[in-house]
């Protein structure tokens, strides 16, 4: 018998989706999923989040006319078997690679991408805004938001799920519940009666008979109501969560999310019925492949890894997260009013350790940033020492929170502020560079950049004293543990000098940038330019006297620091050196106003000139030598 050759390579767009027996579809699937895992397995990814939903994916792109018709993936790391099946099939092996193929949904990209997404809770608002907007121009366009249970955390998809409902669109939601706990539908005459709702004679018929209860005089609005009360105790008994009905939702589920066939049934009669809709869909994450079975959140997120060994603790070197956590853990075993909070991100912030320890300690808000904030503020203002842990593109989600709840009140909140700065692989939507900017101007708050490992131990014991807000930002990189200068003692206002020679050149830096700053310095050794390299620790406050002196004592100052030009500390330094008629040089090294595209971080950083090259090539410029000067034009920075 010959072998069957591979489809996955036949496939150039949903369209071939559309004669294929479900024999073939299930071998799709396999194929998909072999993919993946090879792929994520060389490059990094998402990975147990997009084995999940392969089936579903492929059931939607089986009934749904994409692009005319749209499908919004929320937060967007499942999207993989989505990207596959629209084209992009021959560029797969270039996913998340500089110049390749981006590891969310990016309109840019394809116009399968219907709607770019990287944070989560946004594809119900969304999803619905397309639709409102289609129905205005006069258009029929039919539209899908793929939402996960961890999304739905979020107050943003409330808030659509409302709006929803009011608007009557037909907008179709599938809830791609991948909790393992929840339980089986309750009995087979629940799912008859799901199934059943679905049916367009079904909602004919109830349409009529509504209509028809209503025209008996007098008593056809009592008895209306009646009718309505009845169908929805019957709901209450039999539907296992009849709350997206009382928000004006058909809801049917829960059903197998890996069973291709039902799928593409449930969403065909969800997608002709012109209306709201829930689809509660049942899946596995880490589905096909055995090690991210067992332990889905350990692979939601991988670097690159052997597809036959378990990933394991990775390399063991020391990362700023792993230094936070431990230096958490120490100082909550000294004082039993600290408490951590995190938004859905336990492991990616460091707080695994904390919540084995102190379990009654920790809280999990899930994908709720603006909540976790305002909750860490009720627990300060008890007495408590809240710390947010949290990544720095998604305190974004909370600024108001953090401008009116804690900063208004002076609560001594801490905000650990992971993967600040340049992050590698996952494009734009995950870069940490405007929390310099967001937050300086927010009065009381401290702002402080650690560049080592016992420099953040030292910061996080400062905050802990302050009686007021402090912002702890750090990057998402190894963290050094060697300089001596890390071990110096904290001094409100000041930085630590990394090398101070006497010269007359000063390079200033934001603690992410010491490595580079260090390389920056052994390039210009080599050419004969003596630079003092000065460690900033406090973004905000600054000892304004302190940094004066810096300023008088230097012919050139280049200072780099790892998020935006506009607000950032660079913005600050040169209102500085105006107001107190400081006659030196300043060049300002920042990331450019712009959304940086795939890269690694050492990629990002020499794109933005924060790498060792890119500084000494600043201080080349700033001392007017003729090859920086001409670097620095041609690339754009500021002088």
């Amino acid at each position: 018998m010959q072998e069957q050759k591979p489809l996955l390579p036949l496939i150039n767009s949903p369209k071939d989706l559309k004669t294929l027996s479900y024999l073939n579809l299930t071998k799709l699937a396999n194929e998909i999923r072999e993919l993946i895992v090879s792929t994520v397995s060389q490059n990094g990814g998402h990975l147990a989040s997009n084995l999940g939903v392969v089936e579903l994916t492929i059931a939607l792109h089986r009934v749904y006319d994409s692009p005319a018709d749209k499908i919004v993936w929320d937060v967007g790391h499942q999207c993989y078997a989505h990207k596959l099946l629209t084209g992009r099939y021959a560029y797969f092996s270039s996913l998340r690679k500089s110049g390749g193929i981006a590891g969310f949904p990016k309109v840019s990209e394809s116009p399968h991408d219907a709607f770019n997404t990287g944070h989560a809770s946004t594809s119900i608002s969304a999803a619905l805004g397309i639709l409102a907007a289609e129905k205005l121009q006069g258009k029929t366009t039919r539209a899908a938001a793929v939402i996960g249970d961890g999304a739905l955390t979020g107050g943003l998809a409330y808030e659509a799920l409302s709006h929803a409902g009011h608007l009557a669109l037909p907008l179709v939601v599938i809830l791609n519940d991948n909790k393992m706990s929840i339980g089986p539908s309750v009995g087979a005459l629940s799912k008859y009666l799901s199934r059943l709702s679905m049916k367009a004679r079904y909602q004919k018929f109830r349409s009529a008979f509504d209509g028809m209860v209503k025209k008996i005089p007098v008593a056809g609005e009592i008895l209306f109501k009646i009718v309505v009360r009845l169908k929805r105790a019957v709901k209450a008994v039999f539907y296992a969560d009849n709350f997206f009905v009382d928000l004006g939702f058909e809801y049917v589920g829960p059903i197998d999310g890996h069973n291709i066939q039902q799928l593409i049934q449930v969403i065909k009669d969800a997608r002709n019925l012109r209306k709201p809709v829930v689809i509660h869909v049942i899946t596995r994450k880490g589905r096909g492949y055995g090690f991210a079975e067992e332990d889905p959140g350990f692979y939601h997120g991988v670097p690159a890894f052997r597809i036959d060994r378990d990933l394991g603790a990775g390399s063991g070197k020391k990362t700023f997260t792993s230094a936070f956590g431990g230096a958490l853990l120490d100082a909550a075993g000294a004082d039993d009013r600290i408490v951590a909070i995190t938004a859905a991100m336990e492991e990616g912030t460091g707080l695994s350790p904390f919540r084995r320890a102190f379990p009654d300690r920790f809280f999990d808000v899930g994908i709720a940033e603006a909540h976790a904030v305002t909750f860490a503020a009720g627990l300060a203002a008890m007495g408590l020492r809240p710390i947010v842990a949290v990544y720095s593109t998604f305190i974004q989600r909370g600024a108001d929170q953090v401008i009116h709840d804690v900063c208004l009140q002076n609560l001594p909140v801490i905000f650990a502020l992971d993967r600040s700065g340049l992050v590698g692989d996952d494009g734009e939507t995950h870069q940490g560079i405007f929390d310099i900017g967001l937050f300086r101007s927010a009065p009381g708050i401290a702002i402080l950049a650690p560049a080592g490992e016992e420099e953040l131990a030292q910061m996080l014991r400062w905050a802990l004293s302050s009686q007021g807000p402090v912002m702890i930002r750090y990057p998402k990189a190894y963290c050094p543990t060697s300089e001596p200068a890390f071990f110096l003692p904290i001094e409100e206002g000041r930085g630590a000098w990394i090398r101070r020679t006497g010269a007359s050149i000063c390079v200033m830096f934001t603690g992410s940038l010491c490595a580079q700053a260090i390389r920056a310095e052994e390039i210009l050794e080599k050419e004969k330019i003596t630079v003092d390299l000065y460690n900033l620790r406090f973004l905000k406050p600054v000892d304004e006297e302190y940094l004066a002196a810096i300023l008088d004592r230097y012919e050139f100052v280049v200072i780099a620091e790892e998020g935006r030009a506009s607000g950032g500390f660079g913005e600050y330094l040169s209102e500085f050196a105006i107001r107190r008629n400081c006659s030196n040089k300043l060049l300002i090294l920042a990331v450019r106003e712009r959304f940086d595209a795939l890269g690694t971080r050492e990629e990002l950083l020499r794109r933005n000139l924060l790498d060792g090259a890119g500084i000494a090539e600043a201080v080349r410029a700033a001392v007017g030598i003729t090859a920086g000067k001409a670097f620095m034009k041609e690339n754009g920075n500021f002088a």
